[in-house]
């Protein structure tokens, strides 16, 4: 007997050998994040830029709001799977985020696919049926992808928290009354402006109703009360020796050439169904630098969230300030002081108008804040000193978007800036103020607890 189980161990041993081996073909190690590409991230956020240009209501500040919450839930979703970054669930009170159960293993880029599906219909049910296709067709054909990845079990637990988290991230944006759904009523018949000299009103030629006059109560991520309020703008004046009168001359002075037209509208992402607004400029312009910097997921996670909880409180700061001190536009004051014939140099080729202006106040300018805020994070992130082309309107032919270089993003925000001016539709102050807000709240969202303390 003896001699049969001394014959047998070696057989028994191999044999548990070889059942180690294909086990352990079998397992999947688990991946971090930043051992996946970016794909899954860019590929929603291109799609993102399409459906904000023909969103009904998705004017800036409801853009930027809507991708801010969209990017967030998706660095929820995955923050457990890297030891970079942490969860910000501290900051937002009442609400309990979903996590990646401990021991278990994921596939991150299902859990960002079914997280970006989800928050993506819940933000756009407005769009047109082809729109909704697109947004389910990318979900599904990248889903696909990804089963070949992994195993169903996986699998599911991944789609399961993606979804999960997505489901209460939507929630809490529901409890914020005045941001949510605001792109279903943009110019509300309830609001009157109010009357005065120097003070806004609907502007010419089709002298559309206030955008948005109650943004600035919509609830932010980083920023405080006080952080809302712009300095005050220069006194109003139509005395020719008045520092108003300089901001307003300096306006209808610049020459119309074709380097000033280059600079206006290559930044410009005025016009609806024409581009996407000017607050998704910087998304688009981020994507540029994470395909040219091959970015991993665990990077691109962070930028998105990042970048979209910035522009997203900027875009409150502003909207708060604009109607909070009502300045005309330069429309208004030169035609009544300067020159009544004069008109802006922003041409709306879609409806074919010509020398428009954003219907809402002045003071201060929403492109320069959106771009100092993104300058900010996007510096913050991939370097003070980033060179890049921005290609976003490459080969458009309804206006100039021949591509620019930049030494620095901070040098993107200041050019983006000029741009109102020379356009004709913000005076130098609005541009000023917009830089001094924008990378104030680009300091405060940098400053949040991204990363754990060591």
């Amino acid at each position: 007997m003896n001699s049969l189980i001394k014959k047998w161990i070696p057989w028994m041993m191999l044999m548990a050998v070889v059942a180690a081996c294909n086990r352990s073909q079998d397992v999947t190690p688990q991946k971090q994040l930043n051992e996946y590409d970016a794909k899954v991230v860019l590929k929603w956020g291109e799609l993102f830029l399409e459906l904000d240009r023909y969103a009904p209501g998705y004017r800036p500040p409801v853009a930027a709001r809507a991708f801010a919450y969209i990017g967030l839930a998706a660095y929820e979703t995955v923050v457990s799977g890297t030891k970079e970054y942490q969860s910000l669930a501290p900051y937002y009170a009442g609400i309990s985020i979903p996590k990646a159960e401990a021991g278990k293993a994921y596939h991150w880029p299902t859990a960002v696919n079914a997280s970006y599906l989800s928050m993506m219909l819940k933000f756009f049910p407005h769009v047109s049926t082809d729109q909704k296709a697109k947004i389910n067709q990318l979900g599904e054909s990248l889903f696909k992808e990804f089963q070949a990845e992994t195993d169903a079990e996986t699998f599911a637990r991944s789609r399961a928290l993606g979804e999960s988290v997505a489901s209460v991230m939507f929630e809490y944006s529901k409890t914020d009354k005045n941001g949510h759904e605001a792109y279903l009523n943009p110019h509300p018949m309830d609001y009157v402006p109010p009357t005065g000299v120097g003070k806004w009103q609907p502007t010419k030629p089709d002298f559309t109703r206030a955008l948005l006059p109650y943004w600035g109560r919509t609830r932010t991520f980083a920023i405080t009360v006080e952080d809302k309020v712009a300095k005050p703008p220069i006194e109003y004046s139509s005395q020719i020796t008045s520092q108003f009168f300089a901001q307003a001359l300096e306006v209808c002075s610049f020459p119309d050439n074709y380097e000033n037209r280059w600079i206006g509208e290559f930044w410009s992402d005025d016009i609806f169904e024409q581009t996407f607004e000017p607050a998704a400029r910087w998304i688009a312009i981020a994507n540029q630098v994470m395909i040219q910097e091959k970015a991993h997921l665990e990077t691109a996670v962070y930028t998105y969230a990042k970048l979209g909880m910035g522009l997203s409180d900027a875009g409150v700061a502003c909207w708060n300030s604009k109607y909070l001190y009502n300045v005309e536009r330069p429309i208004s004051y030169i035609n009544r002081s300067i020159n009544p014939k004069w008109i802006t140099l922003l041409d709306n080729t879609v409806r074919k108008m010509k020398g428009i202006t954003p219907p809402f106040p002045a003071y201060p300018s929403g492109h320069s804040t959106f771009g100092a805020v993104a300058a900010e994070i996007l510096s913050n992130i991939f370097g003070y000193k980033y060179e890049m082309t921005d290609k976003s309107h490459e080969f458009r032919v309804e206006f100039i978007g021949k591509p620019r270089s930049f030494h620095n993003f901070n040098e993107m925000a200041y050019e983006n800036a000029i741009s109102r001016i020379l356009l004709g539709v913000h005076y130098r102050m609005d541009c000023d103020e917009g830089l001094r807000m924008g990378y104030n709240v680009g300091r405060k969202v940098n400053a949040m607890k991204w990363k754990p303390v060591n």
